[in-house]
């Protein structure tokens, strides 16, 4: 598995398990409760983030930043793209990294991680699917090869305001 440092941040990445689900619970529901990074409205519960690691094993895993102490510092997954068998190849993406975190370089090794796997497992395309205005989402995807493949005008709504879709998409 991957790992990283810069002048202040260790980390290593390893597969998800249900060790991390409360740390991963807590940076996806921030992003529930704060951000537009996911269309969820409903924070989880740790039942269903532990139902959620076993979901993300095998050929759609999901992933862990940890530092040396085991601090989980974000976590990416892998999922199924559209259910129907001729999507059976396509993946979609999920980044999340923890609100103290950013932009120190932990979203672009859990990508590059999870780019790396889905060649392992044989997909073909990645999607990634971004909330309009979140930019450093769409900076980290293009720095990791995708490029934008359109946008779905005010297809979501979360606090208030209407919201865009940019899809992006890497070929493996």
């Amino acid at each position: 598995m991957a790992t990283v440092r810069d002048e202040k941040l260790a980390l290593r990445v390893v597969p998800a398990s249900a060790s991390h689900a409360q740390a991963t619970r807590a940076i996806y529901n921030e992003a529930v409760e704060k951000t537009t990074a996911t269309f969820e409205m409903t924070p989880r519960s740790l039942s269903e983030q532990l139902e959620w690691v076993t979901e993300h094993s095998g050929a759609y895993p999901a992933v862990v930043a940890l530092g040396e102490e085991g601090l989980v510092f974000g976590f990416g997954s892998l999922s199924p793209y559209r259910p129907r068998p001729a999507y059976s190849t396509t993946v979609e993406d999920s980044v999340y990294v923890h609100s103290g975190y950013q932009r120190r370089g932990v979203g672009r090794v859990l990508l590059e991680e999870l780019i790396e796997l889905a060649g392992a497992h044989g997909f073909h395309a990645i999607i990634a699917r971004i909330a309009g205005g979140n930019e450093a989402s769409v900076a980290l995807h293009s720095a990791c090869g995708f490029e934008v493949i359109g946008i779905e005008k005010e297809v979501g709504r979360k606090f208030g305001r209407w919201l865009d879709v940019v899809s992006m998409e890497r070929l493996i």
